[in-house]
């Protein structure tokens, strides 16, 4: 796969609507199908919740297993529960099983283990930016590791699930953390990260190098979106250059503008559905096989 930049014309008026009613849109595919199960996932000494998402029919289906971004125990204005339950009925309706893990004190989760996110906070009030991106990098490779694959061990022992056929997708920090479980994690198929660290790639010299270590040991086809007005598209660029010198299969994908703010930018993965739907699936068909 040759590297590909795809800019889609998309006007700030249209963005602004598309802000403002698209996570309506995934709420009413939502409910044309039937809802997600719950599944209970031992982690540790934990018991974490996840969302599961099932086409019609027997399967074995190709499943993507998906690692949510971070959120502080405050956040309201997106929920990962609005986040997930968006997109979680469209890949069900495209024949796929998706598989969203509420991580230990998020979510459905929250009573289980301590929030990341509140975890870097707090690093950042109490001893400033370096301590912040410290905490942060430690939680990728621990906890917040140990819980996807966690969730992966639950999806293999499952009937409906084609363990030939996985696909890791993650956003912002969960698309770092997608990086990090594909590197643990070589039987997967794909990966897809959405913002993956459009936040704290700038700011942590630390999490870039973890990102480049873990891009030389994936092989499998990945496939990196951003919106241009994301908090940074250096991530993106970035990434696809190594992969491009490591001849690597890939595919970047920057966006222009969704909606009129960064935070819009970099949430479009929920926000701006429409946007990304069609190149994403094609991506999938492209690698998945039959």
């Amino acid at each position: 796969m040759t590297k590909c930049i795809i800019r889609l014309t998309l006007t700030k008026a249209v963005a602004i609507v598309f802000v403002t009613a698209l996570c309506s849109v995934g709420l009413i595919r939502a409910q044309d199908l039937k809802g997600p199960d719950t599944l209970l996932v031992p982690s540790g000494n934990l018991t974490l919740k996840a969302l599961f998402w099932r086409p019609n029919g027997k399967g074995p289906f190709p499943t993507i297993i998906f690692c949510h971004g971070s959120y502080r125990i405050t956040d309201t204005i997106i929920t990962p529960e609005q986040q997930i339950s968006s997109i979680g009925s469209l890949f069900a309706s495209k024949g796929y099983i998706y598989f969203a893990l509420f991580r230990r004190g998020v979510g459905l989760s929250k009573s289980q283990g301590k929030n990341c996110a509140d975890l870097m906070y707090d690093a950042f009030i109490e001893k400033g930016p370096e301590e912040r991106n410290i905490i942060q990098l430690q939680q990728l490779e621990t906890d917040q590791l140990q819980d996807m694959i966690a969730g992966l061990g639950i999806l293999r022992k499952r009937k409906d699930v084609d363990t030939s056929r996985i696909v890791i997708m993650g956003h912002s920090f969960g698309g770092s953390l997608a990086f990090l479980l594909a590197e643990h994690e070589p039987g997967i198929k794909a990966v897809i990260t959405f913002g993956a660290s459009g936040y704290s790639w700038d700011r942590s010299p630390i999490l870039r190098a973890r990102l480049i270590s873990a891009i030389r040991n994936i092989n499998v086809p990945v496939m990196i979106i951003h919106a241009q007005n994301d908090y940074s598209t250096t991530p993106g660029y970035s990434m696809d250059s190594l992969m491009n010198k490591l001849n690597k299969p890939h595919l970047l994908v920057i966006y222009l503008p969704f909606g009129n703010s960064p935070f819009q930018g970099h949430n479009m993965i929920s926000l701006g559905i429409e946007v990304w739907e069609k190149d994403v699936f094609k991506f999938l068909e492209e690698n998945l096989g039959n």
